[in-house]
């Protein structure tokens, strides 16, 4: 889609405001009630979806074009879908997150790209990584003392965080070697191992993460590859979801699913007891943007020449169907482990502000958003905030909350591993 093919959505945008809230029966205080941290942090109401959907219309009318400030509007969306949520509360006929993206892209296409996404999309180009410095020579250094599955039914996808950074390398060898001593068959891609790309479609390069999507999808089939484990949650929406859109066929499970399954089964017995508070973080690709891809392809039609309507009925995804319980469930199955909950939680959790590349491309918009987020964890009273994905764990790392507190990070991996 071109930007020109929201026009009907930015027209029928009626302003209730609720891409600026959680729904208002999941509000529990007024300090934890906002959703879209680009908007709460400029204050202006073209950083919200309606705005952005004000803004698309007058670029596609030509009101205006495109100036340093917009350019820094359309990509300070942190891709986290929260407004996608609360808009579909009450609307069925706009897709807010859809728009954002398209809105990134026609900045790009236009020529809006900074030169710390130039040195990215280099990276990306040359290295297959979008961690900018980053050699493809050393991805797989992190697994080469690990004893793969010659006869493997399942796959290990790291992501550059994990196969990278020096301490959550180590923490992606932890995952790797509690799956092979479960009896899990787990293979790894080694030298074909390669990014996602799903960072370059949230900032709205899409031609770049299509190029690298298409080589993964033949790297999958090269290997054989049937069912995908990664505990990246980038990775986890950009292979569910975007890859199926290009075609991917496979099973594609985040590491806490697998992990709730093994122990479900009583395949992974938890030994130790483990006296923590802890709080979870759901992130944003892994909840409210991990439900599975519906294929479509419908038209749009309307009933009197006024209801918008589809057919056939066009998918719905409104963050029901995300990875929620899995990763309390294994909180929970841990021996001393006491889990109080954030006030914005499961759909509705606030992003942690590493989304849409937002480290590199605004960070003082990131780290600010990470400090709302370490705020309302520390509310609870918990020692520990738990997530599930390196990005977020991350942009949590060192930051502090409104009162000048940081909090305890671990990724849940940590968790379990001190159980064991």
């Amino acid at each position: 889609m071109a930007l020109k093919d929201f026009v009907a959505m930015q027209e029928r945008c009626s302003n209730c405001s609720f891409c600026k809230w959680i729904p208002f029966d999941k509000i529990k205080s007024n300090r934890f009630s906002e959703n879209c941290p680009a908007g709460v942090w400029a204050n202006w109401n073209t950083y919200f979806a309606r705005g952005r959907f004000q803004m698309g219309l007058a670029l596609v009318n030509g009101e205006f074009d495109y100036n340093s400030e917009r350019a820094d509007i359309a990509r300070s969306c942190l891709d986290c879908g929260a407004c996608d949520v609360s808009c579909k509360v009450c609307r069925y006929n706009l897709e807010p997150l859809a728009h954002n993206r398209e809105l990134k892209h026609d900045a790009v296409e236009h020529g809006n790209v900074l030169a710390v996404q130039k040195k990215m999309l280099d990276s990306y180009a040359k290295e297959h990584t979008l961690l900018a410095g980053k050699k493809k020579e050393d991805r797989a250094k992190w697994a080469e003392k690990i004893a793969w599955a010659k006869d493997a039914e399942v796959f290990f996808f790291p992501g550059c965080k994990y196969s990278y950074d020096r301490k959550l390398a180590a923490k992606a060898k932890d995952i790797a070697e509690i799956l092979l001593s479960a009896g899990v068959k787990l293979g790894y891609l080694g030298k074909d191992d390669a990014c996602c790309g799903g960072r370059a479609y949230q900032m709205g390069f899409f031609d770049e993460f299509a190029k690298g999507a298409d080589a993964n999808i033949k790297a999958f089939k090269k290997h054989g590859v049937k069912t995908i484990v990664t505990p990246c949650s980038d990775c986890y929406h950009a292979l569910k979801r975007l890859y199926a859109e290009r075609g991917l066929d496979v099973e594609v499970l985040h590491v806490v699913e697998y992990l709730d399954r093994l122990i479900q089964d009583g395949t992974i017995k938890f030994t130790r007891t483990v006296n923590r508070t802890v709080t979870y973080h759901d992130p944003c690709h892994l909840g409210r943007q991990g439900e599975p891809y519906e294929a479509w392809n419908g038209t749009e039609k309307k009933i009197l020449n006024q209801i918008h309507t589809w057919e056939p009925r066009r998918p719905r995804y409104n963050g029901r169907l995300g990875i929620y319980e899995e990763p309390r469930n294994i909180i929970k199955a841990i021996p001393g482990v006491r889990l109080v909950e954030m006030e914005r939680i499961k759909e509705y959790a606030w992003c942690c502000g590493a989304g849409g590349g937002m480290q590199a491309v605004n960070p003082e918009l990131s780290k600010w958003t990470a400090s709302e987020r370490i705020t309302e964890a520390n509310a609870t009273g918990a020692d520990t905030l738990v997530t599930a994905c390196p990005w977020c764990e991350s942009n949590f790392a060192g930051a502090v909350d409104e009162n000048g507190r940081t909090i305890n990070v671990m990724d849940i991996i940590d968790l379990v591993k001190e159980a064991l």
